[in-house]
This record gives structure tokens, sequence and C-alpha cells, in this order.
């Protein structure tokens, strides 16, 4: 069981809080054993929009594998903000000192900053408030224009709805690229960027269309794209020709193959295989190549 923690300050903006707690509320849904919580320093929470919020003032017991979020807030500035107090600032800074991850939405990287999470990092906010985040905080990197950045599990996101595509790298992360995919299509969430780099994940960077029919193909390979997978097996189980197939999905991927769809999904599992201490060659075999040599091509054809 992993513990989600949304810490709640006053004047919160609900989708801030809303948008993450719905992915992993889903993934929990998919069978993840995800449990949240949430934690205020008094229990009433007033919010941006006018509904009033209950907290709990005990915080659970956490471990390593858990994550705090701090939803943002209506603010004309930082400085100006609800200002979290010392217990708070000490309960996200123990927590990351013991391998936990923190996590902002919004403005909420303000109390990552006065906790000290933000010096030596790269980390966003909203766009308005990037200028103030950068003064404030000399030792921070802020960087603009990207819907979120992630540095030594200090994950920070930009405005608003920037708190669902947060969520969603956690999960891909956590669990692989399937997992985040099923839930972003649960939300009807398919095109999520982060700025101007790459999205984490090809699951999601390629489902920016309504094709129902790819979306049943994709949701195949995603499931199993270490086996092989024909595309007469994929026109089958979408119920259409295969060159009917081919023409449905690259229109809705930007000229992809099913095919290529995989060795994308592959490629990208490879790698992280890889940047955990995996081989070159262990890497391959996990993700259903014969041997390392394509992955090797793929690879340097990527680079």
């Amino acid at each position: 069981m992993s513990h989600v923690v949304f810490v709640l300050l006053p004047q919160v903006h609900l989708l801030d809080v809303a948008g993450p707690a719905q992915v992993f509320g889903t993934a929990v849904s998919c069978g993840q054993p995800y449990r949240l919580s949430y934690v205020a320093e008094h229990e009433d929470v007033p919010s941006a929009q006018g509904l009033p919020l209950t907290a709990r003032t005990r915080w659970p017991t956490l471990g390593p594998g858990d994550l705090v979020v701090v939803p943002g807030w209506q603010t004309t500035t930082l400085r100006a903000g609800p200002g979290p107090g010392p217990a708070l600032l000490e309960r996200m800074r123990a927590h990351h000192a013991a391998g936990g991850t923190v996590a902002s939405v919004c403005a909420g990287a303000e109390a990552l900053g006065q906790a000290g999470l933000l010096d030596g990092r790269r980390c966003t906010t909203h766009h308005a408030h990037q200028d103030e985040l950068a003064a404030r905080y000399p030792r921070a990197t802020v960087v603009r224009d990207v819907l979120f950045t992630s540095d030594d599990r200090v994950v920070t996101s930009a405005g608003i709805a920037s708190g669902i595509d947060l969520a969603l790298h956690l999960l891909s992360v956590r669990h692989g690229p399937a997992l985040a995919a099923r839930v972003a299509r649960g939300m009807v969430v398919y095109a999520r960027r982060n700025g101007h780099e790459p999205q984490t994940s090809a699951m999601l960077r390629h489902r920016a269309h309504l094709d129902d029919t790819v979306h049943r193909v994709q949701d195949l390979i995603d499931a199993r794209f270490t086996e092989p997978l024909t595309l007469a097996r994929l026109a089958d189980h979408a119920g259409v020709s295969q060159r009917t197939l081919t023409r449905l999905f690259g229109r809705a991927t930007g000229g992809l193959t099913p095919l290529r769809y995989q060795q994308t999904l592959r490629l990208e599992r490879a790698a992280h295989l890889i940047s955990h201490g995996a081989t070159v060659e262990a890497a391959a075999r996990d993700v259903g190549f014969e041997d390392a040599r394509m992955l090797r091509r793929l690879r340097a054809r990527a680079t």
C-alpha cells in the first residue's frame, strides 16, 4: 500500500487537488494499492472556489514509497500566500530525507521552497509566479514553459491542470507506461506533453486522438508489447482489415505503424531498465527482443 498525502492550505485550488487525486484514485480502480489522505494545519480548509474542505490535522505514518503533494492556492504573489507553518515544513523535509517523494502543483512550489527542497534542483510553477519563485529561491533552477519537472524526488508542476500531468508521470515511473496510459484514457486525457521536452511515455504521446478502433489496438499493444504481435492479430482484435488498420493507425498517431509503436514502447521501457542498472542484454530480453542487437540499433537510431 502506497500512501498519497495531500497537504491542503487555505484558498487551495480545487483542481490542484482533484486532478492528481483522480489520477491516483483511478489507479486504485486499476488494481494499484494506493491510499489517499488529506491533511491540513486546521480541520476546516476554505477553497479558492468557495467549496469548504475538511482534512485531518494528524499525519499518517509515511515510508520511502509514499508521496506528499502540496496543491497550489489562490494568491496574487507567492509572498502573500497562506504560508505553511514550521511543523508542516519539517514534515516535508523529513519525508524527503527519509527517501520519500514530495510534489507540488502551481503555487505549491512556494511551500517546497520554504522547506528548502528546491535548493540546487530544477523546478517550475505557474507562469505568473515563475519570476518571483526564481527571485525568492536563487539556489533553485526555475524551468519555464514546461508542465512539470522532476529532480531527485522533488516533482513540481505548473498551473492547475498540470497536476494531472505530474501524477500521470509518477504513475508511469512507478508502474510503467501501460498503467499511466490506461488511467489517462479512463480520464479522457490523451495528449499530455512536458513543454518543449518529449513526453515521458509514448503511450500518452500518441493518444491525442479519438479513434476508438486505434485505441483498442493500442490497449492490446500497451498490455503485451513484450510479446510478438502480428498485424493480422491486431487487425482481428480491432475487427478491421490489415490495410484499414494500418491506415487508421497512421492517421491517428502521426504516421506510426503498429509495429513501430510497439518498438517505441519497447525502446522506452528498455531505456528505463538500463537507467536503473540493467545491462543492455537483460533489458532487451525483458522487453521482448530475441537479442540485444535490435535494441542497440533502435537506440542508435533514436539518438
